[in-house]
Order: C-alpha cells, then structure tokens, then sequence
C-alpha cells in the first residue's frame, strides 16, 4: 500500500512507538470545535435551530438539503443576506454545506455560494465504480480526480475546500480507498470527512487511519454504527449511533485526533429513520442528546 505523503513525516517519527503507547502519547491541549449538523433537528426552522448552537458549545452550522434536512432550501427562501444576519446574531459561522444529493459534479454554485458567505468547506461523496479494491480502487480514484479537475480548480479558486465522505457503495467507501485518495488528489481543494459509521467498529483500524490521512481530515462525524440507521429500530436502539451510547470507545480516537492535530470540525452525528424527522421529538431533546455526547467526549480529553 501506498505511503500516504501526508502522514509520512508523523509516520516516520512514531515508527518506534508501539500502538498502545501512541495512543497515550496525546497531547493534552487538544480541544474539539464543533459544528452543528442542522439535520439532527430534522426539518426544524433555523431560526429554532440557530440559539441551539451555544448550547452545544458549537460555533458552527452544517447545513444539510432534503431529506435529511431541508435547512439548505431554507437558505434560499430566506435570501442570502437574511441568513448572514442570522449567523451574525447568533454568532455561528457557516462551517459547512452539505451536498450528496448534487453530488461531487454538481456543487460548482454551492463552491461560489460558501464563497459568497465565507465557508470554507463542502462535504460530498465520490463518484465511480462502487466497492473496488486494490489497483482498480486506485486506478478509479485517479479518473475520479482527473474528471473532477474543473471543480476542484473553482474550489481552489474561491478558497474552498471539497471534504468528501467515506460511504458505503461508493468509489470512496473504505480504508485504502480513502488512503488512495488522500495520496492522488490534491492536498489545497480535497480533503476527507471522515465517518466512521462506514468503517469497521474497531480501533486497530480506526486509529491508524487517522494518523495516516492527517492533515486531510476536514471534518471528523463523531458517529458509531450501532445497530445501524436503516430500518426503524426502538429510540433507545437508534441511539447507539451516537458517542457513549454504543459500543465503539472513543477514548483510542480521540486521542488520536489529538496526536494528529486535528483541526477540522467535529459533528456529533447520527441519522434517524425516517430521514428528515429530529432524532427526538422537540428541539430541546435533540439539544440535550447532542450534548449528553459531547459530555462523554470532552470527558475523553486529557
């Protein structure tokens, strides 16, 4: 497998250090910055969800389109200048657009829109073959990239930075393919969101490949598998997906966003079913939920 050119520095300087003892080699000032992801609250009004964010310690929005949410329509209904007031008022930047339903060929107004309102970051997903590997995988990413080049050239152009996600049934789906990424696109317009909801619930992969994306990972979905986000499930069961509730320990990863330098945007992340509702049913729930796992994160801290 490929060296990925921006861990190789980090690789090379903990090569002696055993997993366990990296993992506790973290620096202590480490702090998240944290976004809000306006699909939590469902199809809620932004004026709603807007006074949410202080109360998650979030100094970001994520605003994210139909069906997840519809926050990014709203955005259209209310003009662009209303909704920089807004942002003003309540002292929340505009972190990140959303955008899997455009796609990563479709986003060139989005690129000028967060231009427009001083955002420096789109998430969307890959596009190409699905669920390749090996030389095929990193073949395919190339062409992707190559395909891509006017996009990524605007995105460059207006300061904006294309994260794409780790999903499954996607060109983007796994580890290599995102270390493949990683290593072919370029490192001022592409960057990773990283999910891993979408990767094996295992530490011993998970904290690796952190390390060697690096720098690359613009936002980080503090968000586990669970039991999963696609058939109905009982409340309690569907909020496994969230940090603290689940299986997955956080404690390895977080100290490896730490030993890493992560700056990116951190969103604490789950999809309920139906998409498009809240997690729960008021505003105030989802609030309360959001940050009983933020609790459990920043407890994680050291």
């Amino acid at each position: 497998m490929d060296l990925n050119r921006r861990s190789a520095l980090t690789l090379a300087a903990t090569a002696s250090i055993s997993f366990a003892d990296a993992l506790k080699a973290a620096p202590s000032s480490f702090q998240f910055r944290y976004a809000l992801a306006s699909c939590m609250y469902g199809y809620t009004p932004l004026a709603e969800i807007l006074p949410e964010a202080k109360k998650i310690g979030a100094t970001g929005i994520d605003i994210w389109p139909k069906v997840h949410g519809d926050q990014r329509e709203q955005l259209d209904a209310l003009g662009e200048e209303r909704f920089a007031a807004m942002l003003r008022e309540h002292a929340v930047q505009l972190s990140c657009i959303t955008q899997y339903k455009l796609g990563p060929f479709g986003i060139d107004d989005e690129i000028r829109l967060a231009s427009r309102l001083g955002c420096k970051l789109i998430v969307t997903g890959g596009s190409g073959p699905r669920n390749l590997k090996g030389a095929e995988l990193k073949d395919a990413i190339a062409g992707f990239l190559k395909k891509l080049t006017p996009t990524i050239n605007l995105a460059r152009d207006n300061g904006v930075t294309i994260a794409i996600e780790n999903h499954e049934n996607n060109l983007i789906h796994d580890a290599d393919s995102l270390r493949y990424l990683v290593d072919l696109a370029p490192a001022d317009a592409i960057g990773v969101a990283f999910a891993p909801y979408h990767l094996p619930q295992d530490n011993e992969v998970l904290c690796p490949l952190l390390r060697d994306l690096g720098d690359s990972v613009a936002v980080f979905y503090a968000w586990q598998h669970g039991m999963g986000c696609k058939t109905k499930l009982p409340k309690e069961q569907e909020l496994l997906q969230m940090p603290g509730r689940g299986e997955l320990d956080f404690g390895p990863i977080v100290k490896t966003l730490a030993e890493i330098g992560f700056d990116g945007w951190t969103e604490i992340f789950m999809h309920p079913v139906p998409r498009g509702i809240p997690i729960l049913e008021t505003t105030s729930d989802v609030t309360a939920a959001i940050n009983q796992s933020r609790e459990y994160l920043q407890g994680l801290l050291v």
